[in-house]
């Protein structure tokens, strides 16, 4: 397949859409035009077409010391999301009814704050950035992370030893797993074998001032990634070379966050307050749109949902059927 040339995207391309959204780390766009987003204030917030915004589920997960950060949708509408919250694990939510337990315990052994979730037919995979729960250090040796599989019914280890584990996603020919870490400034990607066993790691490192975090993959069967603090967006072609199409940025503010990371003095403040002219902290992306020619984009800084429009197809995700 010959990829199409997409030109880089200006701030000035960016619209947005929603309102009062607190920390929207995770987007999912779904066929009716709703967008959700794991929410601080609203827990699971939805954003209708015409902008509207709300909580998707009755129940108030904030109250209850839930702090979703990664969402997925199951096949009969229900939402999971990884919990940032005291409890950790990843739990499972109806519009109605309260939250209950899906992935809490590992070998009798609570599961620790999760940072993304992804429905996957009947797999899921969980992400853990720091299973020691230090999420205040931000180094290149923070080598706890792992990813989890639940299938029938039991949670494994499939992969340790990663660095600020975040999203991740299966390639369309399903042969691989993609998972970026974040403050390794990489993207692994892992052969996917019989069993669902993740094998032979293949690294792509950007420079030390690049640390992704959200993905998609567009219907080329490309890789787009957006990136917290340098707020880029990068696409991985199928040989795994890459390009820029996006960045908003302070390049002075960001050499100091990089100089900082690389003598493992970075702190979640920097990386808080890091902010381009027109968005904070991107950490998430999703296709959506009746021709899946949308990029809906998720800040942790922002107060809504950035949208570019793509030459590009998206593909489309699970819960889009």
């Amino acid at each position: 397949m010959v990829l199409n040339e997409i030109k880089p995207f200006m701030t000035t391309d960016l619209s947005h859409i929603g309102s009062g959204l607190n920390r929207p780390e995770c987007v999912l766009a779904a066929r009716d035009g709703s967008l959700y987003t794991g929410d601080w204030t609203l827990g699971i917030a939805r954003i209708a077409p015409d902008g509207t915004t709300g909580p998707a589920v009755e129940t108030d997960l904030i109250a209850h010391g839930f702090r979703p950060n990664g969402i997925a949708m199951t096949a009969d509408g229900d939402f999971l999301f990884a919990n940032m919250g005291k409890a950790g694990g990843v739990w499972r939510v109806g519009r109605r009814g309260e939250a209950r337990p899906y992935a809490t315990e590992l070998d009798g052994t609570p599961i620790p704050r999760t940072n993304f979730v992804l429905v996957d037919g009947d797999r899921t995979w969980i992400t853990i950035s720091s299973s020691g729960r230090n999420h205040d250090r931000f180094t290149a040796e923070e080598n706890t992370g792992q990813i989890l599989l639940v299938q029938d019914g039991k949670v494994i280890v499939a992969a340790e030893g990663l660095n600020w584990t975040n999203e991740l996603r299966i390639s369309p020919d399903r042969k691989y797993l993609f998972v970026n870490e974040t403050f390794a400034c990489r993207t692994t990607r892992y052969d996917i074998a019989a069993g669902s066993l993740l094998s032979n790691p293949v690294r792509i490192t950007y420079p030390g001032d690049t640390y992704p975090d959200g993905m998609a993959f567009d219907a080329e069967g490309s890789l787009w990634i957006v990136c917290v603090i340098s707020n880029r967006l990068i696409r991985i072609a199928p040989d795994l070379s890459w390009t820029i199409l996006f960045e908003d940025v302070n390049h002075r503010e960001l050499d100091t966050i990089a100089s900082a990371h690389a003598e493992a003095r970075l702190t979640w403040d920097q990386i808080s307050q890091s902010r381009g002219s027109r968005v904070s902290n991107l950490s998430s992306i999703a296709f959506g749109g009746p021709d899946l020619k949308t990029l809906y984009l998720g800040g942790l800084g922002n107060r809504e949902v950035q949208v570019l429009r793509s030459p590009v197809a998206g593909l489309p995700m699970g819960h889009w059927q």
